[in-house]
């Protein structure tokens, strides 16, 4: 038996770890605990992601919240290395490029436990990022390090890591969104905003360069201010953002935009709903930038650089200065964009990259076992 912690942390880890968790609970060899580290806190959205994605109850939750960056990770740390001791894995299991990522990642090689690292090797080159710095530190010390896009087998092969242990298996976040899109289709959230397909922009900001600048998140709001004059505009807003646009004296503005709606964070199947039938998206994001690939719609991203380049050469993607100027020029060029009939995949993003994971971690366990012997 082939014994996994599985770590998950934040909101876009849920959507990557989800289809893991089926196909580890289908397959005999395995036995899994699943640690939530608490880092994104919300009680409400969390269970409502996990109910949504058919994700099993966390064995454990690390119940870490929110803190500095060092504070944070120092916290899941702590917390974590016990649980690793008692349970004593073969394998600790992270995903993404969060804190719990990280710190996680650190504790499982500390204590001699080999490190899995799903979604490795994309890289910024912006060490600006925390994200960045994350996805770096964590791939130097991984056993097993499984890419989503051709670019990133590059990227770790020019930071000296070991070709045997890079596997390109395709995108879990595509996994995941495959597996729901019909039933997204059968929300009723558009509807319930009274909107039509095709005739609104959704739009997501959450990352530090936009929202904590004022210049650059006054910028994007003077932009979306002309937008909503033309078209719905649909703002799921995260709470770090709707804390900056008051702080800097813009929540009023933004609030009595006529055409703009302003939302809480939502779930899963609705956003993904509302993604599938936008006429333009615009996010920070990184996952949205894979996931507006998948679905043909126009995605432009309120950033200077992607670690994602696929969704630009073969994707829906552009990148976009964080400039008024910038951001309505792009908008009007993708707003005249019709939906992709014929969707490119990128290479492999099937569905099937959990299934090709488990397979990996199976023979190297079992060779890695042979060797010992």
């Amino acid at each position: 038996m082939i014994k996994i912690i599985c770590v998950c942390g934040a909101r876009p880890n849920f959507m990557k770890i989800a289809p893991l968790m089926r196909v580890f609970h289908g397959n005999n060899h395995f036995e899994t605990l699943l640690v939530h580290t608490g880092q994104h806190y919300d009680e409400n959205m969390s269970k409502l992601f996990f109910d949504q994605l058919g994700i099993p109850k966390p064995d454990i939750n690390l119940e870490v919240g929110s803190a500095s960056h060092a504070v944070q990770t120092a916290q899941i740390m702590e917390r974590f290395e016990p649980i690793v001791r008692e349970y004593q894995p073969h394998y600790v299991l992270v995903v993404g490029d969060v804190n719990s990522t990280i710190a996680c990642g650190l504790v499982a090689v500390k204590l001699g436990v080999r490190l899995i690292h799903v979604e490795a090797g994309l890289r910024s080159y912006d060490r600006t990022m925390p994200e960045e710095i994350n996805r770096v530190l964590t791939d130097a010390i991984s056993e097993l390090l499984f890419v989503t896009e051709e670019s990133a087998v590059g990227n770790l092969s020019q930071e000296g890591i070991s070709a045997d242990k890079i596997h390109f298996v395709g995108n879990v976040m595509i996994d995941t969104l495959l597996a729901n899109r019909e039933k997204a289709c059968q929300s009723q959230v558009l509807s319930s905003l009274k909107l039509k397909p095709g005739e609104y922009v959704l739009v997501t900001l959450h990352r530090p360069s936009n929202v904590d600048d004022p210049r650059n998140l006054t910028a994007i709001i003077a932009a979306l201010a002309e937008i909503q004059k033309e078209m719905k505009v649909v703002f799921p807003i995260h709470p770090r953002t709707r804390k900056n646009l008051k702080t800097i004296g813009r929540e009023a503005e933004v609030s009595g935009m006529e055409n703009l709606l302003l939302r809480e964070p939502m779930g899963y199947l609705e956003f993904l709903c509302l993604m599938s039938s936008a006429r333009v998206v615009m996010t920070d994001s990184g996952g949205i930038q894979e996931e507006t690939t998948i679905l043909g719609v126009p995605c432009m991203t309120l950033r200077e650089n992607t670690e994602r380049p696929v969704t630009i050469t073969q994707g829906t993607n552009r990148l976009v200065h964080a400039t008024t100027e910038d951001i309505l020029d792009k908008y009007r060029q993708c707003r005249q964009l019709q939906h992709a009939e014929d969707v490119r995949y990128p290479k492999l993003w099937d569905g099937k990259a959990a299934q090709r994971i488990v397979r990996i971690i199976d023979e190297h366990f079992r060779s890695s076992d042979a060797s010992q012997d």
